[in-house]
């Protein structure tokens, strides 16, 4: 069965202008590449590494740039698309990683971010949903781990990339506690479609973060010449963060179903007690109405003239009572 594919951004629309940036170390220090022919100029030296980012990229400079790093034209191709599912594939000499960055503000959303790791580059290209400068690794710049290798600045990308899943699951977390606490005080339509909605939010994470386990399984288990021995354990952490992950997930799915089942229980016994409080007044009125049926309304005349004799007040009197007898029973038994 294939497998499930993560929702994608759509695709730019013609509005949106690709931007690209790029920066490059040699031993003589670092310098910004504006535009792909300083990429290209930049990468004819064979001590330089470069990180090579693009935004919202289009056809003719991923085929420029491609043509310049020696990536496979259907990587580019794959990139350009930006409809894939989270993986890890080997093209010549450089290996495509596909991942996922999740935004939470309200309403999750999910960005498709690709990666190509070459011998001497590192290239990503994602929308405008997510941005590889912010996160903390990189905020002291690029160059501290491009010295060390592309394969070093890939892990500084994917480690945050990752590590801005926990405030995501922190937040959903939030809200069950929350959903929760509004089942059982005051359960209503609004909370189902939140938990629905939580519910679809969950299957998003679980497509998106699951396949990602086993990009890390792959690069922490199996000889990989991009990826620096020393650099193994780097990356058997950020495996470690998508374990734990994807455990808060199963439970996370767990606590919703049984909000859910919670809600259906609560609905139910507040039924059942609509029920029973007019099962009560139902025996109560249905005494009362049949003593008056037997009676008939022709004695109401004589009653309002206070003409009827002792049994008709005796009659009415045990009624009443019967009456205040039952309603008294059923508030002890909690029906009323």
């Amino acid at each position: 069965m294939e497998p499930s594919r993560p929702p994608t951004t759509s695709p730019p629309s013609p509005s949106e202008e690709p931007r690209l940036r790029a920066v490059a170390w040699t031993p003589a220090g670092v310098r910004e590449l504006p535009t792909s022919g300083a990429v290209r100029e930049a990468y004819a030296d064979p001590s330089a590494r470069l990180w090579v980012d693009v935004t919202h990229g289009d056809q003719a400079l991923l085929d420029d740039l491609g043509g310049t790093l020696g990536i496979h034209p259907l990587v580019a191709e794959d990139i350009l698309e930006r409809n894939q599912r989270a993986k890890v594939e080997r093209s010549g000499d450089a290996l495509h990683i596909v991942m996922f960055a999740l935004i939470y503000d309200g309403e999750l959303e999910a960005t498709e971010v690709d990666i190509v790791l070459g011998p001497r580059f590192l290239l990503t290209s994602h929308d405008t949903g997510w941005d590889p400068h912010e996160l903390v690794n990189l905020r002291r710049g690029a160059d501290a781990y491009l010295s060390e290798g592309a394969d070093y600045l890939l892990w500084a990308i994917v480690d945050g990339l990752v590590d801005g899943y926990f405030p995501v699951f922190d937040r959903l977390g939030d809200e069950i506690d929350d959903l929760q606490d509004d089942v059982i005080r005051r359960p209503t339509t609004w909370i189902v479609e939140r938990l629905f909605q939580v519910r679809r939010d969950l299957l998003m994470i679980r497509h998106a973060v699951s396949p990602q386990r086993e990009i890390f399984n792959q690069l922490t288990n199996r000889d990989e010449p991009l990826v620096a021995a020393e650099r193994i354990l780097y990356f058997r952490d950020v495996y470690d963060h998508l374990i734990r992950l994807t455990d808060e997930l199963d439970s996370y799915r767990e606590l919703v179903t049984t909000t859910l089942d919670a809600y259906l229980s609560t609905v139910n016994n507040n039924l059942s007690d609509v029920m029973k409080r007019l099962t009560a007044v139902t025996v109560i009125l249905a005494g009362v109405g049949a003593v008056a049926g037997i009676f008939g309304m022709s004695e109401a005349a004589l009653a309002l003239q206070f003409g009827e004799g002792a049994g008709f007040w005796f009659v009415s009197g045990l009624v009443v009572a019967m009456g205040a007898a039952a309603a008294y029973y059923f508030h002890r038994i909690g029906w009323l």
